[in-house]
């Protein structure tokens, strides 16, 4: 939660936002659920904030606002304070594992120091020594000694190994936590952050290279219209079919994401556009064959159609710059009809 929207739930001005998120919720005919609330509050009280900029942009467009949509908003923008909680409860543990081997280390320290003024006395006794006794009672004291060290080694031996497993742990979950927070909720691909962090690398990793990579784009084709025939349950049925059908498609090293509301994006490091298109027309076929059929009711929903567009990336090129060529590609899928591919080199050719 920013800092903005906090203080306003702190403060006189909380009951006015609360009535403002339900009253704008209510105008656009969104379901006063407890996310929906909590991503207008997000909105009222920093519109110029990431997710208030997202969800101008969205309800601007004037499509449904969707379960999906709402739990790709929340999987994108909300998680980072719970982020930040899961990195600080870890930090916690590890504090605590370090300051125990600290103490395990100065102990072990202490105990090597004394053993070495041990054998320094030891040493002066033994050259000072005459009788058998004397020496007796110095190789007991030794011993004594030695075993004291060796025990004081197995507690550290010990405590690293149980220190070193519990760092393995946390390393584990924090990774988990990451994951989590760079996936879409409800078609388990990669949300918009995992795009834009995805599609800066690999803007990075083909300078580096010199080789060049292919964006895709895809829309469902008429997405609002099928939403408001059948609802959003059923509107979120079929997000997840095309997801499915996507991310299938878009094995590693392709990167698969939703882009947004019914939009997905792949990106395709060092493929040709040709070999893309292919893969795109591929999609387009399985998902566009598929007759699907309401779940609760086993109404016969039709056929589902997606629209695509391409481009491969200049060199030096920016990954906005990219993703507004693909998008180009795409609007010129709709234009032509909607269930088709659109290679943006032809675009390009033809301009």
């Amino acid at each position: 939660m920013t800092t903005q929207v906090e203080a306003a739930l702190r403060g006189p001005e909380a009951f006015n936002l609360a009535r403002s998120a339900l009253a704008e919720m209510e105008s656009a005919g969104v379901w006063p659920t407890p996310l929906n609330f909590e991503l207008w509050i997000h909105y009222l009280g920093d519109p110029e904030g990431p997710l208030g900029r997202e969800m101008t942009r969205l309800l601007g467009a004037a499509d449904s606002f969707t379960e999906g949509t709402a739990e790709m908003l929340a999987a994108e923008y909300l998680p980072r304070g719970r982020l930040s909680e899961e990195i600080r409860d870890a930090g916690a543990v590890l504090n605590r594992e370090l300051s125990s081997v600290s103490a395990a280390l100065a102990k072990a320290r202490q105990s090597q120091a004394d053993y070495g003024e041990t054998l320094t006395e030891a040493s002066a006794s033994i050259e000072a020594a005459g009788d058998p006794a004397d020496l007796k009672r110095l190789v007991t004291g030794l011993t004594d000694a030695t075993t004291r060290v060796q025990r004081e080694n197995r507690t550290l031996e010990t405590r690293l190994e149980t220190s070193t497993k519990e760092v393995a742990r946390l390393r584990e979950h924090l990774e988990q936590v990451r994951r989590d927070a760079m996936t879409d909720a409800l078609t388990n691909l990669g949300n918009r952050k995992s795009f834009d962090e995805a599609l800066l690398a690999a803007c990075v990793e083909s300078d580096k290279t010199k080789k060049p990579f292919t964006l895709a784009v895809l829309d469902i084709d008429h997405f609002k219209r099928f939403n408001d025939t059948w609802g959003h349950q059923t509107g979120d049925q079929v997000l997840r079919y095309v997801a499915s059908v996507i991310g299938r498609v878009s094995k590693a090293p392709r990167i698969a994401a939703r882009y947004g509301g019914e939009e997905f994006a792949v990106i395709c490091p060092g493929e040709s556009s040709a070999t893309v298109e292919t893969a795109l027309n591929a999609i387009r076929e399985e998902i566009g064959s598929r007759a699907l059929r309401r779940r609760s009711t086993n109404d016969e929903l039709g056929a589902v159609t997606i629209s695509a567009g391409l481009a491969t990336r200049h060199p030096g090129e920016s990954g906005s710059s990219l993703l507004d060529r693909a998008d180009e590609a795409l609007y010129a899928s709709k234009r032509s009809g909607r269930n088709m591919v659109t290679n943006g080199e032809h675009l390009e050719k033809a301009a």
